[in-house]
């Protein structure tokens, strides 16, 4: 049985070589930390205190599983550690770093609606925890990686028609936080992001080398992102987002920014997803059978419309991409997503591929941004 290929920018050994160094100044950060403020330790024996009436002994001790680009954490309570019999997650996030209205209220109305989100057994707004339902640890990524590529196909068309499923959500789906608007601010302050963390702080160089059209180019993302039919967008529908259960049903995790925008936004944060990279007539079978999905349940659009608007948008949220994980690196301490940016700039530069009047952006990217960010991997790595 053939498998689908996943082609990688660095030899596996290599990668995991450059992982080791960099992370040589990471932090790890446990919820009972010794070197806690006497706030922290405030917050935490308050954390033990709301979650004692849900555990079978006073002391458990709890296992951290892995988390997110946020400064959430999230904590595995077993059956046997519980009073409900079942495996549970404690989420905490610091009401001073991370709300969590926006979670707890979407989980509760998309879950009503059909869409599978963990159910909230409990939470606390102020404190900044909730007990959730456990959607074990097997992410749609490895699974992925490891099938067939039959198998493959059928994940990915279970996963865009689920999309399906978020999209005919309403804006006001949660009455208690209606979804805000991918307005023009917003899609801009993104993009603001690549020149200013990847492209200025990351790599050094000055804004004014930027290319003469970078603005004009900017807002042409914004204007194809505006025109598209506007849908309820989870905002990071990726293969580290999405949960295989124990039913083979995906469950869908990290939706807290959901807003309301552009129709092929979380497709292309799916089938270009930034750590995964498939052939590129995989992704455009996938793209044309998600077009095939959208069109049975909103006015139809011709394919070519359809993926103009996937690849603008691509570029759009491969540039934010970019600025988020050197954002990443430079100021919340985890390194290893700039492991991460040598894709996602593949990615942009694919796109630009299929437009003749992005001829110039493709040559500056292939000759001057990719190799900085080279230079800048192998200095950082040799240091």
């Amino acid at each position: 049985m053939t498998r689908l290929a996943r082609p990688t920018s660095l030899l596996k050994s290599e990668k995991l070589r450059i992982i080791a160094n960099l992370l040589t100044t990471a932090t790890t950060k446990t919820i009972m930390s010794l070197k806690q403020t006497p706030i922290q330790m405030d917050r935490s024996l308050s954390i033990k205190a709301w979650l004692a009436p849900w555990l079978t002994h006073p002391d458990t001790k709890l296992s951290k599983v892995a988390g997110d680009a946020s400064f959430r954490s999230y904590y595995r309570i077993t059956a046997e550690q519980n009073t409900t019999g079942n495996s549970l997650i404690l989420m905490d996030a610091p009401p001073d770093k991370e709300s969590s209205h926006s979670f707890i209220s979407l989980a509760k109305a998309w879950r009503q609606q059909g869409v599978e989100v963990p159910q909230v057994l409990a939470h606390d707004l102020q404190l900044g925890v909730a007990l959730l339902e456990d959607f074990g640890d097997l992410q749609f990524m490895q699974k992925v990686t490891n099938i067939p590529s039959v198998e493959v196909n059928q994940l990915y068309q279970q996963a865009l028609n689920q999309l399906s499923g978020i999209q005919k959500l309403t804006k006001a789906a949660a009455k208690e936080h209606p979804l805000p608007d991918y307005t023009h601010e917003l899609l801009n302050r993104e993009l603001n992001l690549f020149d200013d963390w990847f492209f200025e702080k990351l790599l050094g160089l000055p804004k004014a080398s930027l290319p003469k059209n970078w603005e004009v180019f900017k807002q042409a993302l914004i204007t194809s992102a505006l025109e598209q039919p506007q849908v309820t967008v989870h905002r990071d529908y990726h293969s580290r987002n999405l949960m295989v259960l124990e039913t083979n049903q995906l469950g869908i995790i990290d939706f807290q920014d959901a807003v309301y925008g552009p129709c092929t936004y979380d497709a292309v944060s799916l089938i270009r997803d930034c750590y995964l990279d498939w052939p590129e007539a995989t992704q455009q079978a996938w793209l044309a059978y998600f077009h095939q999905v959208y069109c049975q349940q909103a006015a139809p659009v011709s394919l070519q419309t359809f993926t103009r608007w996937f690849d603008w948008m691509g570029m759009q949220r491969h540039l934010k991409v970019a600025g988020i994980f050197s954002r990443l690196a430079l100021r919340d301490d985890k390194p290893n997503y700039l492991l991460d940016i040598p894709l996602t700039l593949k990615h942009l530069v694919r796109a630009t591929q299929n437009y003749p009047e992005l001829a110039d952006l493709q040559a500056w990217l292939t000759q001057v941004v990719i190799p900085n960010f080279n230079n800048f991997l192998q200095q950082r790595n040799n240091g």
